[in-house]
């Protein structure tokens, strides 16, 4: 499996950027009001994804004698953490579009503000989603063998 590629998540929040700004700028006045705690959830996981791959790169890497790393239990974690990637450039670009909308009507609409408000906190969570992704997916990479090791 190969290890996530930036532009691919560039990408990905790119076009959705595009298609939610398309659709916010088509039906803004019916969406529901768009309160600020919204998106801390993935500020959330995030946090709890970054404070998990100490943990894990402790464990595969054998240190203070921690029991081992379960060989199912690190691809979970690989695979949650490429989801967790994807669907945080995904939140992202959700929100960009958003703040693309908002950020030009502040001065024109009366719930703009705090829309924008909660779209750099949406922002802001989302980031710290993806980077939590992908420390968590370098965690899962087995360390290289050490040097002098020429039994093959």
């Amino acid at each position: 499996m190969t290890p996530t590629r930036v532009r691919d998540l560039a990408g990905i929040a790119l076009v959705v950027a595009l298609i939610s700004w398309l659709l916010v700028r088509q039906f803004y006045g019916s969406l529901p009001p768009l309160r600020w705690y919204l998106p801390v959830s993935l500020g959330a996981l995030g946090v709890v994804e970054l404070a998990g791959a100490a943990a894990l790169r402790a464990r595969i890497r054998g240190d203070a004698g921690l029991p081992a790393m379960d060989a199912l239990m690190a691809a979970r974690a690989l695979a949650l953490a490429k989801a967790s990637a994807v669907a945080g450039a995904g939140f992202a670009g959700l929100w960009f579009g958003l703040l693309g909308y908002t950020v030009p009507n502040v001065g024109f609409l009366a719930v703009a503000g705090s829309d924008t408000v909660t779209g750099v906190i949406g922002v802001v969570a989302s980031g710290l989603l993806i980077a939590g992704a992908l420390v968590l997916e370098n965690a899962c990479r087995t360390p290289p063998p050490p040097k002098g090791n020429d039994r093959f």
